[in-house]
């Protein structure tokens, strides 16, 4: 998931803004409070392009309105008349949300021209913001002398003093200065990264006119590309670097070559000598950071991210990878050896396997040792019964219900918006699904949100607008979308953030729903993957799309024996990107080493095939370089050791228990940031997470 979201204090419309209309008479829907929606949703039907920019403007003016307000109250600073002073209307964050979530799920070359022009004026902005001087004092007063405060005003107040601290508050004139120019070119080139990684993602065709190149493709694999090449009017079958067409590719294309020619484009984006070539912007992400940290007191960029983290130090987090690794890597070795001899078995002693066969001869494996494969399962994963099996997972163990409303505008024909009622039939969110890859969105999956919840004295409890934005196989002229296993495993991710949203019960918006410590954050959305291997939840939907006859038991119970398959691969895998990521964040000196030789060190010890000297995943390494995770990407696995302790609760009193549920509900779900997660989990759990729980799914440890 990345949802990272920089806390403003502003909040919104002082008095009354004058609406400017243009000579047709149409005015900017971003100047009205009342879009005329349900549920007040963003009218991503009348927005233009040409709206933003004002919409942008003006929510910035009125936001140093909202300050200026602050700052020359008489009276003397309290919690309520600084902290938490708020008015109805947050055009900034209303224009924000939408702009910057289109940005990665719908863009365009238009788009991406106005956001190279917006970002340095918002940072800009935020720079007034948090590096205001009278603003600051009155904050400082309000956190050094205040009224008793509950623990939800607490958390407010301190992140609060913390944002500003922690953005060069305290800093002498002189370098709150170098800090503004920092903060602006960090902005610019996280930016810039994103829409380079893009653009050679798309950039990338393997166009394929004789079939007999794709021996070993099944009909879904060979389908979707055709549709693909229909699409862009080619002749025979295209396939792209998109997951949906990639990874079937290289899991079943019998074609060394063309699996050579896949995965070095694929692993080579960005990397090019052209106008797409991150490296660079690699060396001064990671230096502009380390820069950023060192101005305001911190030796490493890690360390000051670290600082409001659950896992607190670097030295905790490699203490955390390097268990993992210690008790991973010799079953990974294991499982990497026995693929290998399957392949040297089938093609010759002398047989040299290379990263571009691992995923084919993985597959062979798979087949002897569980003769089970996506393919067999993809016609009991159509997505609509999927849909409705998530779906049905939330109403069983929440009893919450989903309801498509059409009348609720949405930005792309993909999309569809669902009303989410409470088991009391009472509203309780939004929720936008987005599923199949595009060229004007992103790779990978995410959860974000269009507006958060919060509860206002007058007007009540506002509910939140989520999405889940994933990119998963499309439909073809012939069939419906039909999903691989991991691929229904990626929307029970998904949906599990959207149900911290969903759930969100918070007084204040900036506390509510994932607005948590970034390594708790995983939490909800991994829980939820626990139930794809559980026999019970398939049995609610796993259905074959053409006859309706449920999956077999003997097949599910392969799913349920092979559920561990390539298992320590995989956690491995995850290790040597948090390693890669801590390499770049604990540096003390200015990185000037060559990037990719940087990298192959960073991670050696948690590789498990020769490394390749052209590839480079940094510079496409989108988590740790233009999303929230710097410094963070080991939260995944943090949240595993989380999530597999906390699902052993539910497997002793059973998977759909209800009372574990409204319990998971009640302490971790609704209460967002409003208290340290550690403090959450605990009430949830009774007490602190223990690693025994994932070593034991794994199979690392033996189970109790």
């Amino acid at each position: 998931m990345e949802n990272n979201k920089e806390y403003k204090i502003s909040a919104g419309q002082i008095g009354q803004t004058v609406v400017q209309e243009e000579s047709t008479g149409r005015k900017n829907p971003f100047f009205t409070e009342d879009y005329g929606t349900p549920h007040n949703t963003a009218p991503f039907n009348t927005i233009r392009l040409e709206d933003y920019e004002p919409a942008f403007m003006e929510g910035m003016r009125r936001d140093d309105e909202l300050n200026e307000q602050i700052i020359n109250n008489t009276e003397a600073p309290t919690f309520d008349n600084t902290v938490a002073f708020t008015v109805p209307d947050n055009l900034l964050g209303r224009v924000s949300n939408v702009f910057f979530n289109l940005l990665s799920a719908e863009t365009n070359d238009e788009m991406d021209a106005l956001a190279q022009k917006m970002s340095p004026l918002l940072t800009e902005h935020a720079n007034n913001t948090l590096l205001n001087e009278k603003l600051f004092a009155r904050i400082k007063a309000v956190y050094e002398h205040h009224r008793e405060l509950d623990p939800e005003e607490q958390m407010l107040l301190e992140k609060t003093y913390d944002a500003f601290v922690r953005n060069g508050a305290d800093l002498p004139a002189e370098k709150k200065e170098c800090l503004r120019e920092l903060n602006k070119e960090l902005s610019r080139l996280t930016l810039q990264f994103s829409q380079n990684n893009l653009k050679e993602t798309n950039a990338f065709q393997l166009h394929i006119t004789e079939k007999e190149q794709l021996a070993g493709l099944p009909e879904s694999a060979l389908e979707a590309a055709a549709f693909a090449a229909q699409e862009k009017q080619l002749e025979g079958w295209l396939y792209t670097l998109h997951a949906p067409s990639y990874n079937p590719f290289m899991t079943y294309a019998d074609n060394r070559e063309l699996r050579r020619q896949m995965y070095m484009a694929r692993n080579t984006i960005c990397i090019h000598d052209n106008e797409y070539n991150n490296t660079g912007i690699v060396k001064d992400i990671v230096n502009l950071r380390q820069e950023r940290a060192r101005l305001l007191g911190y030796e490493t960029y890690a360390d000051f991210v670290l600082k409001k983290r659950m896992a607190e130090n670097s030295r905790n987090v490699y203490d955390l990878l390097y268990k993992l690794l210690d008790a991973y890597m010799p079953a990974a070795r294991r499982e990497v050896e026995e693929i290998e001899q399957l392949a040297k078995g089938r093609e010759g002693d002398d047989f040299v396997m290379e990263p571009w066969d691992f995923a084919y001869y993985a597959h062979k494996l798979q087949l002897e040792k569980y003769n089970l494969d996506s393919e067999m399962l993809r016609p009991y994963f159509e997505l609509s019964k999927v849909k409705e099996g998530v779906f049905g997972l939330a109403t069983r163990l929440y009893g919450i219900t989903f309801k498509a409303n059409p009348d609720i505008p949405v930005y792309h024909p993909d999309v569809t918006a669902y009303e989410v009622f409470d088991k009391d039939g009472s509203y309780l969110a939004v929720l936008y699904t987005d599923f199949h890859p595009r060229e004007g969105k992103q790779s990978g999956a995410w959860m974000t949100s269009y507006k958060d919840q919060w509860i206002d004295k007058e007007e009540g409890n506002s509910r939140p607008h989520v999405s889940v934005t994933m990119n998963l196989t499309k439909p073809t002229a012939e069939k419906p979308a039909l999903l691989t296993l991991g691929e229904v495993e990626t929307f029970l991710h998904e949906f599990g953030h959207a149900l911290h949203g969903i759930f969100a019960n918070t007084r204040f918006e900036s506390l509510s729903g994932t607005n948590v410590y970034w390594d708790f954050v995983e939490l909800p959305s991994q829980i939820m993957e626990n139930f794809v291997v559980e026999r019970d939840f398939l049995n609610t939907f796993a259905f074959h799309y053409k006859t309706g006859e449920p999956m077999p038991d003997e097949l599910i119970e392969r799913i349920v024996r092979s559920r561990n398959f390539n298992v320590a691969y995989a956690c491995v895998r995850q290790v040597s990107f948090g390693l890669l990521d801590m390499a770049y964040y604990t540096l003390k000196e200015p990185f000037k080493a060559d990037v990719r030789a940087f990298e192959k060190e960073a991670w050696r010890e948690a590789q498990l095939f020769p490394q390749l000297e052209d590839t480079c995943m940094s510079v496409q390494f989108s988590h740790i370089m233009s999303g929230g995770y710097a410094a963070g990407y080991y939260s995944y696995k943090w949240a595993e050791v989380l999530d597999a302790d906390a699902f052993s609760l539910f497997r002793e009193k059973g998977i759909f228990n209800t009372d574990v549920a409204q319990s998971f509900r009640d302490n971790i779900l609704s209460r967002g940031g409003t208290e340290p997660p550690m403090v959450l989990y605990k009430r949830f759990r009774g007490r602190e997470p223990r690693i025994d729980a994932l070593l034991e799914r794994n199979g690392i440890k033996p189970s109790k």
